[in-house]
């Protein structure tokens, strides 16, 4: 018998559609949704969710195919059974022995995912070597599921099971299981996300997915999204008055107002193929862009014009000499930096807004990317695959002192300096993805690090990548980090 208690309005929850307890619980479970900080409070009793029969508070949604499930989780209070559980929840039907798949953390840390092939039949278990995380990630694909955790700040570790056959639309959710007839447990649930990734087919720069412009507390790493669009939006800039966002879609440039939640698009004149590379300068005065030359589709062109707009943007590379790839201003508006490829390859090239006269800062055969001036001018921050993987660099406005400084198997792009300097920004991308290559509708991190090197700290975990914050997107105030996830 199906216990469809406790219903709330469809509104009242959410990502989600609805919720319930599945099997027969003594206590009827609960759940409270928050749409400021957009967590859920789950209150759940249940005997077990183990052998042939389930028992737990399951807060759903109906998805079909492929999917990345994502969120972090933490038990309230100390809890009464060590097996008290939390996770995510893939079943085809809210029968208690329904064929599932359950990515799961229990109260005294073990975590495991956990299956049911048939009906009825017995749980299987594989255990992770991980303790106590707390965030989990469950992915389908296919009829392989696996499932990912980190206490947060670290990267993923994960494990897997093949050829579990479930429907192709099926239920999934967020739950919690007290393990124990005659008690309710209590978790919170933030950041989550449901992700249709990329389907097969799917031919980047021709075929896009859906936006998700969110905005990130980067101290305590809780996320809201802002809006969300159909389109692909692209790099989000934080105008250092702090009243809106200046994004890319489509080729054209729009501004979202704080204040209204109005969209609106930002004039460029004539200059209407605009990629991701646009820059505010420091002063939020001036607005630097790539674009396509309509005269040499072969060529981006850097361009600069005032931030509200103009109708004839001044042309600073030329075209024909190859693309270039805006990333920064000069603290002092009179030089900008950008990737350009010369002479067959791609390096970092600063230019004199007055003299347009060009001059290289680097000269290596591999990829150099994503510079970025300090706030005070000292240094110009990078990213080079010149030692292996992609890295983050630094060097003087000069070209020299060229040093890295970060060291891990992960690759490294576009390193944004907080507005104080001390710090800085990043996404990170993971080893099976080409060091040289950036591309759209990969699972990354978002990491952060002292501006001087260190160990970096995960502080996003996401589905994005190209366009997720290859611009500068900090906060005036150096608190929040607008970036873009996506979705189909």
């Amino acid at each position: 018998m199906l216990a469809f208690q406790n219903f709330l309005p469809a509104q009242a929850l959410g990502i989600f559609d609805n919720h319930l307890d599945v099997g027969a619980v003594n206590h009827a479970g609960s759940v409270v949704f928050d749409p400021h900080d957009e967590t859920y409070l789950i209150s759940g009793s249940g005997t077990n969710m183990w052998f042939g029969e389930d028992q737990f508070q399951y807060v759903w949604k109906s998805i079909q195919g492929d999917f990345i499930l994502r969120a972090e989780v933490h038990f309230i209070g100390e809890g009464v059974d060590p097996h008290r559980k939390v996770g995510w929840m893939v079943r085809n039907n809210f029968g208690t022995g329904s064929p599932h798949v359950n990515g799961t953390v229990h109260g005294d840390g073990l975590t495991s995912l956990q299956y049911r092939r048939t009906s009825g039949g017995d749980t299987e278990e594989i255990r992770s070597d991980a303790q106590a995380p707390d965030v989990l990630q469950l992915e389908r694909r296919g009829s392989t599921f696996l499932f990912s955790t980190a206490k947060f700040g670290q990267p993923f570790s994960t494990i897997e099971v093949h050829d579990i056959n479930l429907r192709n639309e099926v239920f999934a959710g967020i739950y919690v299981c007290s393990h124990n007839a005659d008690v309710t447990e209590r978790a919170i649930y933030r950041n989550v996300r449901i992700t249709k990734p990329a389907y097969e087919g799917l031919v980047p720069y021709r075929n896009y997915l859906g936006s998700r412009v969110e905005l990130l507390d980067v101290s305590t790493g809780a996320r809201r999204v802002l809006f969300t669009s159909t389109h692909s939006l692209q790099a989000p800039n934080w105008t250092p008055d702090g009243k809106r966002l200046i994004f890319n879609s489509n080729g054209l440039l729009y501004t979202y107002e704080f204040s209204s939640g109005e969209i609106h698009p930002l004039n460029t004149g004539m200059v209407t193929n605009n990629n991701n590379d646009h820059v505010l300068s420091f002063d939020g005065e001036m607005l630097g862009i790539s674009s396509q030359n309509s005269q040499d589709e072969n060529s981006s062109t850097v361009y600069i014009l005032p931030s509200g707009g103009s109708d004839h943007p001044e042309q600073i590379t030329g075209p024909g000499v190859g693309h270039s790839y805006l990333h920064g201003w000069s603290p002092d508006k009179k030089k900008l930096i950008y990737t350009a490829q010369r002479n067959g390859h791609y390096n970092i090239y600063q230019i004199d807004i007055a003299t347009k006269q060009e001059i290289p800062l680097t000269n290596t055969p591999t990829l150099d990317d994503g510079s970025e001036y300090s706030p005070d001018g000292q240094y110009v921050y990078f990213n080079s695959n010149r030692t292996g993987t992609m890295q983050i660099w630094r060097m003087r406005p000069d070209g020299t002192e060229q040093t890295q400084l970060t060291f891990d198997e992960l690759n490294d792009w576009f390193p944004h300096p907080t507005p104080d300097g001390k710090s800085m920004i990043f996404v990170s991308f993971l080893p099976d993805v080409n060091s040289g290559d950036h591309p759209f509708y990969k699972q990354v991190y978002l990491r952060t690090m002292p501006i001087d090197g260190g160990a970096p700290q995960v502080v996003a975990y996401l589905y994005g990548g190209q366009g997720t914050i290859n611009t500068p997107s900090w906060s005036p105030d150096g608190r929040y980090v607008a970036f873009v996830s996506n979705s189909n």
